[in-house]
């Protein structure tokens, strides 16, 4: 059960929420969930707890201390990768391999109607305003990086440009071969007619998802 407690606390952590919060989005008062993790009462979550919370922080139940599912619903998921980086403005990386804080099950079924390849999917999160209103601070985005500059569209893709990560829009040229990258945020500046191989596609924006207001 202690490592329930831990798990419960890098999500929240990971997602950037806070115990009183979470603790009054299940119905409890603003001290349950620091309590849980921090003295251990109660010494289990509730069903009802459980499920609301393993929803809303998109993993499975059995993660917060449900019965294991059986190995059929087990692969049905997928446990895509929370990548300890942001895209917008701003120095960031986004190495081969880099390292997980946290990870977000999805069910493997729904990824498919997203992407043919969601082994590479990862999140990461959105610092600043140059893409709204369709992304906004804080965001986490789904980056598919099976999908990058070998089959690259207009769309909304994660780039390295020297040594920042960009969130941008992205329009291609048919007639020429340039790429524009634009901001929906119009105050930001657009570049029109860039050559593809100065621009480094990291992979395609593919799902968002972020805090109600």
């Amino acid at each position: 059960m202690d490592d329930v407690r831990t798990i419960l606390d890098q999500l929240i952590r990971a997602r950037g929420e806070d115990y009183a919060s979470l603790s009054r989005f299940i119905g409890r008062n603003p001290a349950y969930i620091q309590q849980f993790i921090r003295r251990g009462s109660p010494k289990r979550l509730a069903e009802q707890d459980r499920a609301r919370l393993a929803r809303y922080l998109g993993v499975g139940e059995d993660v917060l201390g449900a019965p294991a599912t059986s190995p059929a619903l087990q692969s049905d998921l997928c446990m895509v990768p929370i990548l300890h980086v942001e895209a917008s403005a701003g120095p960031g990386a986004f190495a081969e391999g880099e390292a997980a804080r946290a990870h977000m099950a999805f069910d493997r079924r729904w990824l498919r109607t997203l992407t043919h390849t969601p082994d590479k999917l990862s999140i990461i999160s959105v610092r600043g305003d140059s893409m709204q209103p369709l992304l906004a601070e804080g965001d986490d985005i789904l980056v598919d990086q099976g999908d990058a500059a070998d089959q690259l569209r207009d769309g909304v893709y994660v780039l390295r440009i020297d040594d920042a990560l960009l969130v941008k829009r992205l329009a291609l040229n048919p007639a020429t071969g340039g790429i524009s990258i634009r901001s929906d945020n119009p105050a930001y500046p657009a570049w029109d007619e860039c050559a593809p191989s100065d621009i480094h596609v990291i992979g395609r924006v593919v799902w968002a998802g972020g805090r109600m207001a």
